[in-house]
């Protein structure tokens, strides 16, 4: 849900309902111009008593921001504070309650993604080692409250704080105690859209079944696989979920505008500060009639921030984002892009995995998200089948759209190795949360504590 706040040229006002609908068209690109864009988040805790550092205090957040200068990265500032970084390899940001993420470059091939990786956490890890504080990949924090959690100094999330206890039990939790790896991927036409669309979103819960890794809350297991996956079963139902007009016949970008236009807007950016617009309506706005802002329309940069907070399964800018997968160690935070790179960047693989999932009806669908958080590969999908039996041909799709495209680095590897921790998950029947379920049930005698030894980069 990053947005990074930047002093803002002079916006299009939107005059019309075709100004939305060409936003999506402009992003739009031919094949040889797609682009790879990973994101990802990390706890960040300090070392000595695994405490989450807040904003302020000595060897905190602030101090970990500043300490990434030395590596080029520059401030962006929001009421005197620096609340994100921006660089050559993207833009560093603060989740609510300090998650660090990196919102990667968009790059061309998934060895680039690998290495922009790799140097993110090489700069954080010694910036860590210098203020005595290390970084966790998991999807939940596994020990925290939310009370013990400190926020950061970012407008739109004192916005979103306040509203989510009015629209789900669990909003603040996804918030302050989930991380997760997330994808940006392009597409060519409408018509790939939609395509794209719905492979990403049938095929969602399978990457949340297979990067599941948030499997304790509060220092005991939560009955979940996903914790974090089943956090957003009850965050927000107007601007989550499964989208099931995706797959109905006409689905293109004027149906998911008006699907936007229903999300219920958070707020409104103007001069340097949010305005609280939480549950005000972006229809409203395009007639003049915000209560906020009486007799204004919005523009462009207004538009653009509202679909930034919708917060489905798969969710479209001038981009796809795939969001079902919980946060996780390097090679997957690699393999992640690597498998819907596999899956819709080839039209052979695209196509192979519609021809897959295209028969599943609305209500399997749903059951399959609503059952994966706690069966992982184990739930059921039609034809009295488990996921675990489509996963490795998922895989074998994937490896081969990854063969197809031919992108390799100075050792002459494709890029097809980045599946293999997948491959290993399918192989051994056990998603990383099981695996951690069995440390924790074993060797570490019921101590969660052992999973900063476990999980930390």
């Amino acid at each position: 849900m990053t947005t990074i706040p930047a002093p803002k040229k002079t916006s299009p006002t939107i005059e019309s309902r075709d100004q939305l609908i060409a936003s999506f068209a402009g992003g739009e690109k031919p094949k040889d111009a797609w682009r790879i864009g990973t994101e990802h988040e990390k706890f960040v805790y300090a070392n000595g008593d695994h405490h989450a550092p807040s904003y302020d205090e000595p060897s905190g957040i602030r101090a970990l921001l500043g300490e990434l200068e030395q590596y080029g990265w520059k401030p962006v500032m929001e009421g005197g504070n620096a609340i994100a970084m921006s660089g050559p390899d993207g833009s560093i940001s603060l989740e609510p309650a300090g998650q660090f993420e990196l919102s990667g470059a968009p790059l061309d091939s998934l060895h680039e993604t690998c290495a922009e990786t790799g140097r993110h956490l090489e700069q954080v890890k010694a910036a860590g080692e210098k203020l005595g504080i290390g970084f966790l990949g998991l999807g939940m924090w596994p020990d925290k409250t939310r009370a013990e959690l400190p926020t950061m100094p970012k407008g739109r999330y004192a916005i979103m704080l306040r509203h989510m206890p009015r629209v789900g039990s669990m909003g603040l939790d996804m918030m302050l105690r989930t991380c997760t790896i997330q994808v940006n991927l392009d597409y060519a036409s409408e018509a790939d859209m939609v395509k794209k669309f719905r492979v990403g979103l049938a095929l969602q819960p399978l990457a949340t079944a297979l990067f599941a890794n948030s499997p304790f809350t509060e220092g005991k297991p939560n009955g979940m696989l996903s914790y974090r996956s089943h956090i957003w079963s009850d965050t927000d139902p107007h601007r989550t979920g499964m989208l099931p007009f995706v797959f109905e016949d006409g689905f293109g970008y004027e149906r998911y505008a008006e699907y936007a236009l229903d999300v219920p807007m958070y707020f409104v950016y103007r001069e340097g500060k949010y305005i609280d617009a939480a549950g005000l309506s972006f229809r409203d706005f395009l007639k003049g009639e915000l209560s906020v802002l009486p007799g204004e329309k919005p523009t462009l940069d207004d538009w653009t921030d509202h679909l930034s907070t919708a917060f489905p399964e798969v969710r479209l800018k001038t981009f796809l984002e795939m969001r079902g997968a919980d946060g996780g160690p390097w090679n997957r935070i690699c393999a992640l892009p690597a498998l819907w790179v596999g899956l819709l960047y080839d039209q052979g693989a695209l196509d192979a995995a519609w021809d897959l999932v295209k028969d599943w009806t609305i209500d399997e669908r749903q059951s399959l998200r609503d059952a994966v958080p706690k069966l992982g590969l184990n739930a059921p999908i039609a034809g009295g089948r488990k996921l675990r039996d489509i996963a490795g041909q998922v895989l074998d799709i994937a490896g081969a759209g990854l063969s197809a495209r031919a992108r390799f680095n100075r050792a002459g590897d494709n890029e097809t190795g980045f599946l293999d921790p997948l491959r290993e998950i399918v192989r051994s029947g056990k998603v990383p949360a099981e695996v951690l379920l069995e440390r924790y049930n074993g060797v570490w005698n019921g101590d969660v504590s052992k999973v900063y030894d476990e999980a930390s980069f």
